[in-house]
């Protein structure tokens, strides 16, 4: 370009945007079709497919001895694949790990990575490699004219565009691989299963995915582990190309040792890994049950994780359960099943369309064979017509090409002979001569000639041909199929230990101080109200239970509130204030403290006359600001909850501040969840809220026990028997107490 020409002029000028629009769909769609995503025909990617092709032209095949891997690698990036030589050697070395290929490629000899580190293969100048016996599937037809061939990246030899695969590869072996905008993520199958459901589909070419996952379980991978995706989440997945398997390892448990033993893991987990996981869980302490851990794999047992129980009461079941959960013991797999169809273009396909298309380019491979075979058979049989006139008209022929300038265009007119017989008589030595026998001649004549009528007849019928490919199929299936490695099996989804779980049980008495300081003593024989306070406090409130419940807080304003008795102070300091740990109303006090387990029932009431019945479970919250349980209505406070040991069968008694007592069956009250309840004694509204009257305490007994009524000094003992008196509907006034005892401080109960 000159000074005086500008940009403008120039013919190459394009803008930017359009300059950066194309390299990128450029780059992208070379990405997508020439590295990244398999081709249905053969299931290989380019790079792959270019280290099988250079292995066999290296003479490299099952039978031939191992040669140097870096031999290899650098026939494939100096002839086909201009790309880093680590890269091609790292497909190779995939292609050979029988722990990540279900039917491996590649031979190899020497270290070739492990399990539990597949990248830990040796370098290639130290590894030795040939091809596997499986490969002569995808190459056995490849020099008879089945597939078409592409010129190498300089143009100076050919390489073919795809193998002509004698099985669907492409479900067989799998793969993964990143693109531009797109992935793919085919997992391994059975070869015995797979060529099963293509016979069905050339016998029944309408066939459904259901039909045809009667024959393909589902995937197969090179690992003994469990596959527990349910079968209609495989079926769904068939049908769509897309979703997700999960995987679990193998477990046992060793009667003599009590260990629980790991046989094996799922595909492509690293044994090494899951112990540094459940190692860190120990450390963490979430997993006290655990005493050891210990990796006994050896060449006889490729897979052998040991894990030591504390004792052998522990639940093998439960521990394996949480391990499952929290480790990668299981796994999920990400399935999408995303490849280069024969129209050469990229799409997710389900698994009918990825069979019926693979059948139609097996179909056309095959065809291509047979023609390119029936092709070399007629121009044999050409050939062996000219040598038989060779043989009967030797002394012809010797006389035309030792006379003649130029023999051909004579022996052509002379014997009515086609340019290439007449070359062939021509290119014949006279030593061949000597051996020609009529004999020999006739019989080879007549062999091809039969060769020829069949392959004619084959070619001639569509029926032929299709039974001429499930022969084939099953012909593979036999020479290298197998069982299923990988069972399927449906299994309840894994759940890890909540914090609970954890936690050593415990007997442990909640106290809760008169300025809101609360703490935990272990035991149950504990003196609440001999306990060190501070000063100016003093004891309010206790409740017995287990280190591993919850402790229920009910406030004055009717919420409710939940503290994991395990996270509370010990009692032998002076505990921590409530409102650390919990965010309640201002104001607010606390008037109940409960535990038991969440099937509890509990009766809550106000002073009102208003109660009902709900369960420990209901009144749990796990926000620090509680939850609205208890509805107070104007004027009224909250009652101290009280626990229900029988709700079909238990009295509840309530008595008010003028002395009324009333006696009825709890199964009279509502059971809810939150709310103000039904009427428990009948106390007017406006008298609640001036104070005049309202429910002294409300409890809850069984038929058999006795109430005691306290008085100031004075107490009065009633009997189931005296009881009957102040029994009636619930909602009543409730019968006067004797005289002396109307001026109620409070009820108690005593069982029998």
């Amino acid at each position: 370009m000159s000074e005086h020409t500008t940009f403008a002029e120039a013919e190459e000028f394009i803008s930017l945007k359009e300059y950066a629009e194309k390299a990128y769909l450029d780059y992208s769609m070379y990405v997508i079709l020439d590295r990244a995503l398999p081709h249905i025909g053969d299931g290989l990617k380019p790079v792959q497919r270019r280290i099988v092709y250079a292995m066999s032209e290296l003479g490299l095949k099952s039978t031939a001895k191992f040669k140097k891997s870096a031999r290899t690698v650098g026939d494939v990036i100096g002839k086909f694949h201009p790309h880093g030589d680590s890269a091609a050697y790292e497909a190779m070395v995939i292609m050979a790990q029988p722990f990540s290929y279900r039917y491996p490629l590649v031979d190899g000899q020497g270290n070739w990575g492990s399990p539990d580190d597949p990248k830990s293969f040796a370098a290639m100048r130290y590894t030795e490699s040939k091809l596997a016996r499986y490969a002569e599937v995808l190459l056995e037809e490849l020099g008879q004219g089945t597939v078409d061939w592409q010129p190498n990246f300089d143009g100076t030899i050919d390489e073919p565009e795809v193998f002509p695969a004698r099985v669907p590869n492409v479900l067989l072996n799998g793969t993964t691989g990143i693109a531009v905008g797109m992935a793919t993520d085919i997992p391994p199958h059975n070869l015995r299963e797979v060529v099963s459901a293509c016979v069905h589909l050339l016998d029944n070419s309408k066939a459904t995915i259901e039909e045809l996952c009667e024959f393909v379980q589902g995937p197969d991978m090179p690992t003994e582990a469990e596959i527990i995706t349910p079968r209609k989440d495989i079926q769904a997945l068939y049908k769509t190309g897309r979703g997700s398997l999960k995987m679990r390892a193998l477990w046992t448990l060793e009667k003599e040792t009590g260990d629980f033993v790991v046989t094996a893991l799922p595909h492509q987990v690293s044994g090494a890994k899951v112990l540094e996981q459940i190692a860190a869980q120990m450390q963490n302490k979430k997993l006290p049950m655990v005493a050891d851990l210990r990796d006994e794999s050896d060449h006889e047992n490729p897979t052998r994780l040991v894990i030591t129980p504390r004792s052998n009461r522990v639940d093998a079941e439960q521990v394996m359960q949480h391990l499952f959960a929290t480790t990668d013991l299981e796994k999920s797999y990400r399935i999408n099943m995303n490849m280069i169809g024969i129209d050469g273009k990229p799409a997710v396909k389900d698994l009918q369309k990825i069979l019926s298309e693979w059948l139609s380019f097996r179909t056309v491979t095959t065809r291509r064979r047979l023609q390119h075979r029936l092709q070399k058979v007629e121009e044999r049989l050409l050939r062996l017509a000219a040598l038989m006139i060779v043989y009967l008209n030797v002394d012809e022929v010797i006389r035309i090409i030792r006379e003649e300038d130029h023999p051909k265009p004579i022996l052509m007119q002379r014997f009515n002979l086609v340019e290439m017989q007449a070359e062939y008589i021509l290119e014949t030595k006279l030593r061949q001569l000597a051996r020609l026998e009529e004999m020999k001649i006739a019989e080879e004549q007549d062999k091809l000639e039969k060769e020829r009528d069949k392959l004619n007849k084959i070619l001639g019928s569509a029926a032929r041909l299709k039974t001429l490919v499930r022969k084939e199929l099953v012909q593979v299936a036999e020479e290298f199929g197998d069982d299923r490695r990988s069972p399927i099996v449906e299994r309840a989804e894994a759940q890890a230990f909540s914090e609970t779980d954890l936690i050593t049980v415990d007997a442990v008495t909640v106290v809760l101080s008169d300025k809101g300081w609360i703490r935990a003593a272990k035991g149950h024989d504990v003196d609440p109200v001999a306990l060190n306070y501070k000063a100016g406090d003093s004891f309010k409130l206790a409740v017995l239970g287990k280190s591993n419940q919850s402790v229920i807080l009910l406030d004055s304003t009717g919420r409710s509130y939940a503290i994991a008795a395990h996270t509370l102070p010990s009692a032998r300091g002076q505990g921590e204030p409530v409102s650390g740990k919990l965010n309640p109303p201002n104001g607010a006090t606390f008037e109940g403290l409960l535990m038991g387990a969440d099937a509890q029932s509990v009766l809550l009431a106000s002073d009102a006359g208003y109660g009902f019945v709900t369960s420990m479970a209901d009144l749990y919250s796990k926000n620090k600001a509680g939850k609205s349980t208890l509805t107070l209505p104007k004027g009224s406070q909250v009652l101290p909850p009280i626990l229900v040991k029988d709700p079909e069968q238990d009295w509840v008694a309530a008595v008010s501040n003028e002395g009324r007592l009333l006696v009825f069956s709890i199964a009279e009250l509502p059971r809810l969840a939150r709310g103000k309840g039904n009427k428990i004694i009948n106390i007017s509204a406006a008298r609640v809220q001036s104070r005049e009257e309202y429910a002294i305490a409300i409890v809850a007994f069984s038929a058999s026990d006795s109430l005691t009524v306290y008085s100031g000094k004075r107490h009065l003992t009633l009997k189931p028997a005296d009881l009957e008196h102040y029994h009636g509907e619930r909602g009543r006034r409730g019968n006067k107490l004797p005289r002396g005892f109307q001026k109620v401080d409070k009820l108690s109960i005593t069982e029998k």
